[in-house]
């Protein structure tokens, strides 16, 4: 089944919102209580519109026209973002969870106006609630039915990727966290609340991992999903102006598409006629498959 066109910038523009809400009410919450662990927090969640400023930027990037110097365009701009994104969030986000955690294991705080916390916990669990509907609606429309796991290990939407992982990460990292504050609150054990951020700082680097990977592939050279391939192969080989496809090759430029194409052409008058066909197969090739944006067509007898 061919997949749909999500709208990742929607989605990072409802995560962009979400996390600013999340900063504000956090910086409102350090500064009632002079609360350090909340000014950190609110650091936190500001870093993490960082992130998503740093998504746009290769967006952007990525629309840039191409160039003598770039003639395949800047398109690839957005798996550098989107990487570095992961690592940051695999740094900034996960590393120093898991130091923090370590740190209150070893030297723990009581907590300064729980309810406060809580309250600030479910407001951010709702609102990024909403961003994750957001970015659902939109990676929903790519998947095409197929489950959330298949469609993360297959997807070449970088930014989509990234999104999803972060609002993923910070929805489970906020339950995870109200759920340890509570256990805190309830039992007066400081442990809960350690071994909460832990947990939390865990989950971030698992997920930073998991999308690193993902953009890795497309950093190196990921070519269309497999269903993809099959539908471009299956339309070229019932062309009556192809004789046999030898080979087809593709790959991702961001959210366009590049593809070389060998094959064998049927016997044509003269060479202008087969110049003439050549074109009508890659313009109609074009109008198919929407997301090709450069096609290298050479004809030859064997491959």
């Amino acid at each position: 089944m061919m997949s749909g066109h999500a709208n990742s910038l929607r989605a990072i523009l409802l995560a962009l919102g979400a996390n600013f809400s999340i900063f504000v009410a956090k910086l409102v919450a350090a500064l009632v209580t002079g609360s350090g662990a909340m000014l950190a927090e609110a650091v936190h969640s500001l870093a993490d519109c960082g992130n998503q400023m740093l998504l746009l930027l290769g967006v952007r990037q990525a629309r840039r026209p191409p160039s003598d110097a770039y003639p395949l365009g800047w398109g690839r701009a957005l798996y550098f973002w989107s990487f570095l994104v992961a690592m940051l969030l695999f740094s900034v986000g996960g590393m120093f969870s898991i130091y923090e955690g370590i740190h209150k294991l070893y030297a723990p705080e009581p907590l300064k106006w729980p309810w406060l916390a809580i309250g600030v916990l479910l407001f951010s669990i709702l609102v990024e609630g909403v961003s994750m509907h957001g970015c659902l609606r939109e990676v929903n429309k790519e998947r095409a039915g197929r489950s959330l796991w298949r469609w993360f290990r297959e997807s070449r939407s970088s930014e989509l990727l990234v999104i999803f992982g972060e609002d993923f990460a910070a929805l489970v990292g906020l339950v995870l966290a109200l759920a340890a504050l509570l256990a805190t609150v309830l039992t007066g054990n400081l442990v809960f609340d350690a071994l909460g951020t832990l947990a939390i700082g865990a989950l971030l680097v698992l997920v930073a991992m998991a999308l690193a990977a993902q953009v890795k592939a497309l950093l190196i050279g990921q070519g269309v999903e497999e269903s993809r391939r099959k539908a471009m192969l299956d339309f070229l080989q019932q062309r009556p102006e192809i004789e046999h496809v030898f080979n087809l090759l593709t790959m991702h430029m961001g959210p366009d598409v590049m593809v070389a194409i060998k094959a064998r052409m049927r016997r044509m008058d003269s060479g202008h006629a087969m110049v003439g066909a050549i074109n009508t197969v890659e313009r109609e090739f074009r109008a198919q498959f929407g997301e090709v944006r450069w096609s290298f067509f050479e004809p030859d007898v064997e491959d």
